[in-house]
């Protein structure tokens, strides 16, 4: 397992982390999985014997069993493992069971300290912006969460380029900790990020946290043309992310031509694409049994060669958008010029 910087924590976190989404189940959740407190021990357990020591989970997720779970399954492997988990979702009934103000953010992360069984988070992320709350009242909750030992680190998730911008200034105008990482969606199918999150993170020195690399499942190899995978597969029941159906069969084809000649598979070799991405710091998978654990964590290590990545950015490459096009001609000259 490799292991990558975490922005400026100086904080070392897998490549490939573990993702809670699938534990617990019940209601809107069971479409992502169910696994009980066995199950998801044996995944916990085949994980961190694989070198995997960052692990993600939310306060909503399974109406907070995926937490029960993922902290009962670390058990006293507690102290050796980034533990992260998220804030801003609906809770409860009640007009203020969810967003980012210091009112739900200080009861959450109790409830989230109580179900996980610790007494600090290494990374407590926003799920996504709250648009009712003023920034600086969720940026200075945050801050004293981190100054109270509860928190070690903030982290984003789902947020735009400017939002991430304009947090970043606002912790550094008050002298508040600041996001230290974005957790958002990327892969071969999804690719938006590149346009201005990841520029962002780049210039910010902030870890990138993937969700959802196989796009939900389309990119695991049950889908092709042709092959629509199973009544009970995840991306069957509910196609999220969305993706561009035409164009990620293309993308499947160059996967399988690669996966073929590597007698590889096409969900390790998604993965690996996006392992071999410099901007990725871990991309967090979200299996349900080993054997797709195991497939998942034999991408770690895995080196495309140029051709291979050439070959997978032409086919998965996004349109030029304004205001980028315009200057195309001249870019390309000036780099060809100056390689």
């Amino acid at each position: 397992m490799k292991y990558n910087l975490l922005g400026n924590t100086g904080v070392l976190v897998s490549e490939i982390g573990l993702g809670a989404m699938s534990f617990g189940g019940g209601g809107q959740w069971g479409v992502f999985g169910g696994l009980g407190d066995q199950d998801a021990a044996r995944l916990v357990g085949q994980a961190l014997e694989a070198g995997v020591n960052f692990f993600d989970t939310s306060n909503i997720y399974a109406g907070g069993r995926s937490e029960e779970i993922l902290g009962k399954a670390l058990g006293s492997k507690r102290q050796d493992v980034i533990l992260a988990t998220k804030v801003r979702g609906r809770t409860g009934s009640g007009p203020n069971d969810l967003g980012l103000s210091r009112l739900h953010i200080m009861r959450q992360v109790e409830e989230s300290l109580k179900r996980l069984g610790t007494d600090y988070i290494d990374l407590y992320q926003i799920h996504n912006p709250d648009q009712l709350t003023d920034w600086e009242e969720t940026l200075r909750a945050l801050d004293d969460l981190v100054r109270s030992g509860k928190v070690r680190y903030i982290g984003s998730s789902n947020m735009t380029g400017w939002e991430l911008m304009k947090a970043r200034g606002i912790s550094r105008e008050l002298g508040l900790h600041a996001f230290k990482s974005s957790q958002s969606y990327y892969s071969l199918a999804g690719r938006e990020i590149e346009r201005e999150i990841i520029p962002v993170l780049k210039d910010q020195n902030m870890g990138l946290l993937v969700w959802s690399p196989l796009a939900g499942g389309f990119l695991s190899g049950k889908y092709a043309r042709g092959r629509n995978g199973n009544a009970d597969d995840r991306h069957t029941k509910f196609a999220f992310p969305p993706v561009d159906v035409d164009k990620s069969y293309h993308i499947i084809d160059v996967l399988e031509d690669i996966a073929k000649d590597r007698e590889s598979t096409v969900a390790r070799i998604a993965l690996a694409w996006l392992l071999n991405q410099p901007a990725v710091t871990s991309v967090i998978i979200g299996a349900k049994r080993p054997d797709q654990l195991q497939d998942n964590l034999e991408a770690s290590g895995i080196v495309l060669t140029a051709d291979e990545l050439a070959r997978l950015d032409e086919v998965s490459r996004l349109p030029v958008e304004y205001p980028a096009w315009p200057f195309m001609e001249e870019d390309d000259s000036i780099i060809r010029k100056h390689p």
